[in-house]
């Protein structure tokens, strides 16, 4: 009988070693999500600066703050863009919303972000999506500005 309670002793202390060593094994492999995670645009200082010029911008559309949004423009916008147009986009009645995809650089200092602007028609109570793209520019002293309005 001894034999037996030695055995049955052991038994559950090797099912807790296999269960060890399983999870250690697992834990040292690479999760599936950073496998499938690209590297895409490096997440440099710059990335980071333009994403936020971008999300201010979009906050101020989605919010119809044409100051704070005429103010995150480069010179480079508000010259191709009229005053009116400005009023237009700005115009926000409906509730609204955006969506921000990873950017890519274009050259030093630019980046491209792709949006969408997603806004509530009241009068088919259906959401519209416009797809689009900002382009961020760094004007200097680390001083970031939208160059193409979405």
């Amino acid at each position: 009988m001894r034999l037996r309670r030695s055995v049955a002793f052991v038994a559950p202390a090797s099912r807790w070693l296999w269960l060890l060593l399983l999870l250690v094994s697992t834990s040292l492999l690479p999760s599936p999500v950073a496998a499938k995670t690209r590297p895409g645009a490096a997440l440099n200082s710059g990335y980071l600066a333009a994403l936020a010029a971008a999300d201010h911008f979009l906050q101020a559309w989605q919010s119809g703050d044409a100051e704070n949004g005429m103010a995150l423009l480069s010179s480079h916008a508000k010259e191709k863009v009229t005053t009116d147009a400005l009023e237009e986009f700005f115009s926000n009645s409906s509730p609204s919303a955006y969506e921000i995809d990873r950017g890519k650089l274009l050259k030093g200092g630019r980046y491209e972000f792709p949006v969408v602007l997603v806004t509530d028609t009241l009068k088919n109570k259906h959401a519209r999506r416009r797809f689009s793209s900002i382009v961020i520019v760094d004007t200097g002293r680390d001083d970031w500005a939208v160059d193409k309005l979405p």
